[in-house]
C-alpha cells in the first residue's frame, strides 16, 4: 500500500478478482497485527484500487501506511466459484505428482499476470509450477496433484 494524492487515499495492489465486493465490507484489517480500520470508500483508478479509511485524511497520514498489507475477514471476502481458492488456502499444501512422488510444499505464490506460479520447496529442491490446468490436476486440501511437463524440473 502507498499514498495516492493529497487527500489521504491509499493505493493498493489488487489481489482479488472481485474488487467491487468491497462495497459490502465495512472494516479492513491492516498490518501484521491486523488492526481494524473503518473503510469509508473505494474506487478503481487505472487498474489499481484506491481506498479511504477513517482517520487517514492527508498525504502525511497516508504515507505512514506505505508497505502495509490490508485484508478483509474471510467471512466478508467475495465468494469463490468451484475450483477457485484463496492464496492462503494453497500455501502449505503438500504437492504430489500424478505418479505419487512427493515434490514438497507450496511456500509462495508469484502473480505473473498470465497465471500464478506456485513455488514448491522440499529439502532437496525448489520447483516453479505454473498454475495452469495441464500442470495442476487437482487441488484437494491438504494436498495438490500435479503433472510435471517436460522442463519443469
Amino acid at each position: 500500500m502507498r499514498p495516492h494524492g493529497v487527500r489521504g487515499e491509499l493505493r493498493l495492489e489488487l489481489l482479488t478478482d472481485y474488487p467491487t465486493h468491497l462495497s459490502e465490507v465495512k472494516t479492513v484489517y491492516a498490518g501484521e497485527n491486523h488492526s481494524p480500520h473503518r473503510l469509508l470508500g473505494f474506487r478503481l483508478h487505472r487498474g489499481v484500487l484506491l481506498i479511504t479509511i477513517e482517520g487517514c485524511n492527508d498525504r502525511t497520514e497516508a504515507d505512514r501506511w506505505r508497505g502495509v498489507e490490508v485484508a478483509v475477514r474471510l467471512a466478508e471476502a467475495a465468494p469463490l466459484k468451484d475450483g477457485e481458492y484463496y492464496h492462503h488456502q494453497i500455501i502449505g499444501l503438500k504437492v504430489f505428482t500424478d505418479d505419487g512422488e512427493e515434490l514438497g510444499t507450496v511456500v509462495e505464490i508469484i502473480q505473473t499476470g498470465a497465471n500464478d506460479v506456485y513455488i514448491v520447496r522440499s529439502e532437496e529442491s525448489e520447483l516453479l509450477l505454473p498454475a495452469i490446468t495441464s500442470v495442476i490436476l487437482r487441488i484437494a486440501p491438504p494436498e495438490m496433484i500435479v503433472h510435471l511437463l517436460n522442463g519443469l524440473r
